[in-house]
């Protein structure tokens, strides 16, 4: 905890999202909450559209707790989401699994007659 100062900017994973704020791993035993005021200077109605689980953002330090290693944390006026989590996010299509199912059969003829 001796590394870290109040102004800092630290990165963590997201382990918890409340209707109050959302929690995030800084390093093993060291946790943060961003609590829900420090999301934005506007009105937050789902604190769920600030973040997703196991999503990795970075947050300024405004408090520690040394005695219990933990830190409130805020994200006001920060680019926090990395822009190469957006690369890995999976967006979901109405199709579903359709459009393997029209190849499913082409697929199991191929190998088919590979294994011949």
């Amino acid at each position: 905890m001796d590394k870290y100062n109040v102004g800092d900017i630290v990165s963590g994973v997201v382990t918890g999202i409340e209707d109050y704020g959302i929690f995030l791993s800084i390093e093993d035993n060291i946790t943060g909450l961003i609590h829900i005021s420090e999301l934005s200077d506007s009105f937050v109605r789902d604190v769920g559209e600030y973040a997703n689980m196991n999503e990795i953002i970075k947050a300024k330090i405004i408090e520690i707790d040394k005695e219990n290693k933990k830190m409130k944390l805020s994200v006001k006026n920060l680019e926090y989401r990395d822009a190469s989590n957006d690369k890995h996010r999976i967006v979901e299509t109405k199709k579903g699994f359709s459009s393997l199912s029209t190849k499913l059969e082409e697929w199991i003829a191929d190998k088919q007659e590979e294994m011949q």
